[in-house]
This record gives structure tokens, C-alpha cells and sequence, in this order.
């Protein structure tokens, strides 16, 4: 499968979007999805680096460091968000992940928990320990205590460029010239996946301004028409 280098000619902070239209190649809805074809999917599926609207999100085995278990994407049961993070990041991440939370909680207040789960991936496993992701939970009000929040965190470096980069093509990049974080930063791809039950992707939203009211609806619509969805 051919995939574009997403960091190619970025200097620092985010990867900026690349502009295009889809036109005509989503067409056709696959048989195993429930949204329609993503309007905004800035090109065909087999150009992007990550896994676009259709198709299967590559299974990864990570160990969720607030709860002691390890979580397998490719057995999930019900639909998931999953994105790439690292808990300094000074803005674009922490613009993100409160979206998120905000969602996170509008679910539950559609009695949605048991069936939606939020599974941000840590790309900074130094410094990103239980304790630094617990606080990172409080910064951006996420709700870890209603069982559908798992960080989840690579046990090295460089299988967090396995999973994150190499198995879901979200692009990063150590970066010690940056002034934003003591140490070093990284430059990154903000890309966050819809995934149904089938671990196929139903959306992959760029950039971290999503639209909170659409990412849940989004969320609701998956879980209506997926069967084996259990809503509380």
C-alpha cells in the first residue's frame, strides 16, 4: 500500500493540512461501514499515511498504565477513538484531548459509555508515565473513572515509532531546537480515527479543532447501526 510521508518539509509544532479534493473516489459506500463516505477525506484512502474511511485500523497490543491491563485494538467490541499524543505538548494537543473529554462526556450524557471507548496513544513513553497521564487526565478533564478512557503508552521509544508512525502512520519527530517544551518537543501529525466494532474506520479527523457536536453524533450513529453495540 502506498503511503505519503506526512512530515515531509514541516519545521515545527503541527503537521499542516494538505489541501486537495476527493471527488469521485468515495463514490461507494463499503459494505462494512455505517457513515457515509467522508466528505472532507482530503484524498484518496491508499495516499494517506493512516488508515482512511474504510478501511481496517492495523490491530496494536499497548499496556494502559493507569489501570495495570493491556488493551488490544483488533479485540475491541465496540466503537473507539484513537488518537497520538504526548502529555507536555504545550497547545495543539491539549486542544485536542479537552475536545475529546468534552465528548467523551457528551456520550455519557446519551447513555452511550459502555459502548464508545477513547484510547489516546502516547508517542513519549519517557516522560509520559502513569502519573504524568494521570495529571494529563485532570488538565484536560477527562473522565478516567467512567471506564471508557485508556491511555495507552508503547514501553520504548522506538516501539512507540512502531505503533504510532510505522503500524497507524501518524508521523512525529523528536525535536531538540524547539523552544515550547523544556527538553524536546515533537512535530506531529493530529490525526484522531472513528473505528467500529469490525476495526474498520469510519472517520479520521484532522487537526485539533474538531467539531465536538460531530464527532459525537458520529459516535451515536456507529453505535445505532453496529450490531453488537450495548448502550447502558
Amino acid at each position: 500500500m502506498r503511503r505519503r510521508t506526512l512530515l515531509c518539509g514541516v519545521a515545527t509544532g503541527t503537521i499542516s493540512t494538505v489541501t486537495g479534493c476527493l471527488g469521485s473516489v468515495l463514490a461507494d459506500r463499503p459494505d462494512n461501514v455505517v457513515l457515509e463516505p467522508q466528505s472532507d477525506q482530503q484524498a484518496d484512502g491508499e495516499e494517506l499515511s493512516y488508515p482512511a474511511y474504510g478501511q481496517p485500523m492495523p490491530a496494536v497490543e499497548l499496556s494502559a498504565p493507569l489501570t495495570g491491563e493491556r488493551i488490544d485494538t483488533g479485540d475491541l467490541d465496540r466503537t473507539a477513538i484513537i488518537t497520538a499524543f504526548f502529555a507536555t505538548c504545550p497547545a495543539e494537543c491539549g486542544v485536542l484531548l479537552r475536545r475529546l473529554a468534552d465528548v467523551q462526556a457528551t456520550v455519557a450524557d446519551r447513555g452511550l459509555t459502555q459502548s464508545a471507548v477513547f484510547l489516546p496513544i502516547t508517542f513519549d513513553p519517557e516522560r509520559d508515565d502513569a502519573a504524568a497521564l494521570r495529571d494529563h487526565a485532570r488538565r484536560v478533564g477527562a473522565d478516567i473513572g467512567a471506564g471508557n478512557w485508556h491511555y495507552l503508552r508503547p514501553n520504548s521509544p522506538a516501539a512507540a515509532e512502531r505503533v504510532v508512525e510505522d503500524r497507524l502512520g501518524i508521523g512525529f519527530e523528536r525535536d531538540t531546537s524547539s523552544d515550547r517544551v523544556a527538553g524536546y518537543d515533537f512535530v506531529h501529525a493530529v490525526v484522531t480515527l472513528l473505528v467500529n466494532p469490525s476495526g474498520i474506520v469510519e472517520r479520521a479527523y484532522r487537526g485539533e479543532t474538531i467539531d465536538r457536536d460531530r464527532v459525537a453524533n458520529d459516535i451515536e450513529a456507529v453505535v445505532a447501526g453496529t450490531s453488537g453495540s450495548t448502550a447502558e
